[in-house]
């Protein structure tokens, strides 16, 4: 059975941030990781802070569709390795459910394309 591949439809950014006190968090998507070192966020571009340490925008991303469960091995490792042989980085973040792969937007349309001739079913 070939994994599903959806798109999200919007740019998002990928940010570091001071704090959580300036976090919008009214919209759909939000990815959230704080440390010891740094708080991160990824969300789409119009809804990114305007305070940020530091910033990289023009990212799109693809989450696999469905739920996965825990004991499923090497869903990620397959997909970077593929995109790592495309020569296309990734920034990866995973929820409870799935995987989100963001590419820059630049190599978005190749890297469904590679995954696509690969045996994955692009949504």
């Amino acid at each position: 059975m070939a994994l599903k591949i959806e798109s999200l439809p919007c740019e998002l950014t990928v940010c570091t941030l001071a704090d959580t006190s300036c976090l919008p968090l009214k919209g759909e998507l939000y990815f959230i990781g704080k440390t010891d070192e740094e708080v991160s966020l990824v969300c789409p571009t119009g809804d990114a802070p305007r305070e940020t340490l530091a910033r990289k925008d023009g990212w799109r991303a693809f989450r696999i569709s469905g739920v996965l469960d825990f004991s499923l091995i090497g869903i990620l490792s397959g997909i970077s390795t593929l995109l790592a042989e495309g020569k296309i980085g990734i920034f990866a973040v995973s929820t409870f459910n799935t995987d989100y792969i963001l590419v820059k937007k630049e190599n978005f349309g190749r890297a469904l394309d590679i995954l696509s001739r690969n045996g994955y079913e692009i949504l």
